[in-house]
C-alpha cells in the first residue's frame, strides 16, 4: 500500500484562511453598526470556538485550551509520555478534559497541536506588530508632553483596582488567604493595550491627546503590573517578597525604556542612510521590523513584556521615517497590508479561547459580576488623573480592557494553585466583559475629531 503523504503545513493554511475570513466578516458586520472592527473579531472568535467545541471538532477543541496546550507538549517531551498521558497528568477530571483527551488521542491530535502552536506564535507576533505600529503613530515629543498625565493615570489605575479587589475578596471569600486576595487584586490591575490601541486605530484617533495619555499610561501600567505580579507571586511561592528584587526590576524597566529610546534616536539617522547608500533594498521594512524585534527580545531579557520593546521601537522611528525621509511611502503605509493579515489573528484567537460553559456555576457569575464592577470602577477613577483638557471618560474607558494581560495573570494564578476553578471562571468573565465593553463605549464617548481648518484659498473664495 502506497503511504499517503500530507504536508504538515496544510492544516495550518486552512486554519489561517478561516481565521482571516472570519475576522474580515466579523469586522465588516460590526462596522455596519458603527463599531470598531476589533469587536467583531473578538465576537466571531467566541462564536466559532464554542460552536466548534459543541460539535466536537477536534482541532478547535484543542486550540481553545490556549497556553495549556504548550505546557502539555513540554511535559510530554520532557517526561517521555504521550500527549494524552501528559494531558491526564495536567488536567483535572471532567467533561472538558475528556473531550481534550479524545481530541489529542485521535488522528487529528498532532495536527491540532501543530495548528495551535503556529497560530499562537503568530498571534504573539501580531501583538508586537500592533504595538510597533502604534508607536509609529505616536510622537516622542507628544508623549513627553503627556508623560506626567500618563504616569498619574497608570498609578491610580493600578492602586485603586488593587485595593478594591482586596476589599471585595475579603468580604465575598473570607476564608481565603491574603496571598489569594492579593493575586485577584493583581489581576484587576492589568490593562490590555492591544485592544485599546486597535480601537484608536479603527477610529482614526491615534493622534489624539487621549490616545497618547492612554498608551503612555499602558506602558507604565505594564511595568507596575509586572511589579505587582512579582510581589504576589513571591508571596505565594516563598511566603515573602524581596524588596531588592522589586527595586531591581523597576530600575531595569526605566533604564530600558529611556536608554533604548535615546540610543535609537541617536543611532537611526547614522545607520539608515548608510544602508541606503550601500544599496540595501526595502531599508524601511528591514530596519524597522528588525529594530522592533531586537528591542522586544531585549525587553524579555530583563523581565519586561515584549510589547514594551515594540512600542519603544515605534517611538524611535516615528520622527525619522515620518519627517526625515518624505520622498517615499511611510513605513506605516508599507506595513499596512501586513497589518491586515496578521493583527486580526490575535483577536480571533483570544475569542476562540473563551469557554462559555465555565459560566454555568452561579457563584462564579455572582463573583464575576462584583469583580467586573470593581474592575470598571477602578479604571474609570483613573480618568480624572489625566488632568484638564482631556476627556476623562475616554481615558478611563480606554484603560478598561484586561484582554490577554488579564488572562495571563489568571493562568499564572491557576498554575500556582492560588486561584481555584470558580474564581478562575469569574476572572475570565470579568476579562471578557471589560474587553468587549471597551470598543463600543470608547467609540461613543471618544471626542470627535475637529474638522480641518479651511485653506486660505477657500477662505478667500468665501
Amino acid at each position: 500500500m502506497t503511504p499517503h503523504y500530507t504536508d504538515p503545513v496544510a492544516p495550518i493554511l486552512i486554519a489561517l484562511m478561516l481565521i482571516g475570513l472570519s475576522a474580515a466578516v466579523g469586522g465588516w458586520l460590526v462596522q455596519k453598526v458603527k463599531q470598531p472592527a476589533v469587536l467583531g473579531e473578538l465576537l466571531v472568535g467566541i462564536v466559532i470556538g464554542n460552536l466548534a467545541y459543541w460539535l466536537h471538532e477536534p482541532i478547535i477543541t484543542v486550540v481553545r485550551e490556549g497556553e495549556l496546550v504548550r505546557h502539555i507538549v513540554n511535559y510530554a517531551l520532557s517526561h517521555g509520555v504521550s500527549l494524552v498521558g501528559a494531558a491526564k497528568t495536567m488536567m483535572p477530571p471532567g467533561p472538558d478534559t475528556s473531550r481534550v483527551l479524545a481530541a489529542l488521542g485521535g488522528s487529528a491530535g498532532p495536527r491540532a497541536v501543530g495548528v495551535y502552536l503556529f497560530v499562537d506564535e503568530l498571534s504573539r507576533l501580531a501583538v508586537i506588530f500592533l504595538l510597533f505600529l502604534v508607536g509609529l503613530e505616536t510622537s516622542v515629543t507628544e508623549m513627553r508632553r503627556v508623560g506626567h498625565r500618563a504616569v498619574s493615570v497608570a498609578v491610580v489605575g493600578v492602586v485603586c483596582p488593587m485595593l478594591l479587589g482586596l476589599v471585595v475578596m475579603k468580604f465575598m471569600t473570607p476564608h481565603t488567604s491574603l496571598a489569594h486576595d492579593l493575586f485577584i487584586g493583581g489581576i484587576l490591575t492589568a490593562t490590555s493595550v492591544g485592544i485599546t490601541a486597535r480601537v484608536f486605530h479603527d477610529l482614526g484617533r491615534t493622534q489624539s491627546t487621549e490616545a497618547r495619555v492612554i498608551l503612555g499610561a499602558a506602558v507604565v501600567d505594564d511595568i507596575l503590573g509586572l511589579l505587582v505580579l512579582a510581589v504576589v507571586t513571591g508571596l505565594v511561592v516563598r511566603g515573602t517578597v524581596s524588596v531588592w528584587g522589586i527595586s531591581a526590576l523597576t530600575i531595569k524597566a526605566v533604564v530600558f525604556l529611556v536608554g533604548s529610546i535615546v540610543a535609537g534616536l541617536w543611532l537611526t539617522p547614522r545607520i539608515v542612510p548608510r544602508m541606503r547608500r550601500l544599496g540595501f533594498r526595502n531599508v524601511r521594512l528591514l530596519f524597522g521590523l528588525g529594530l522592533a524585534f531586537v528591542l522586544s527580545w531585549l525587553a524579555t531579557r530583563i523581565g519586561l513584556a515584549t510589547i514594551v520593546g515594540a512600542f519603544a521601537a515605534g517611538l524611535i522611528l516615528e520622527r525619522f521615517f515620518t519627517h526625515e525621509l518624505e520622498d517615499e511611502h511611510s513605513l506605516r503605509e508599507v506595513l499596512s497590508p501586513l497589518e491586515s493579515l496578521v493583527v486580526p489573528v490575535f483577536f480571533v484567537l483570544m475569542g476562540l479561547q473563551v469557554k462559555l460553559e465555565t459560566f454555568l456555576n452561579w457563584h462564579a457569575i455572582e463573583l464575576a459580576a462584583v469583580l467586573t464592577a470593581v474592575a470598571i470602577a477602578g479604571k474609570l477613577v483613573a480618568g480624572p488623573a489625566s488632568g484638564r483638557g482631556v476627556s476623562w471618560l475616554s481615558v478611563g474607558v480606554g484603560m478598561l480592557p484586561r484582554g490577554e494581560v488579564g488572562l495571563i495573570f489568571a493562568s499564572i494564578g491557576k498554575a500556582l494553585g492560588v486561584v481555584d476553578d470558580t474564581v478562575f471562571s469569574a476572572v475570565i468573565l470579568m476579562v471578557i466583559v471589560t474587553t468587549l465593553l471597551t470598543p463600543p463605549i470608547l467609540g461613543i464617548v471618544m471626542p470627535q475629531r475637529e474638522p480641518p481648518p479651511a485653506s486660505a484659498s477657500t477662505q478667500a473664495a468665501d
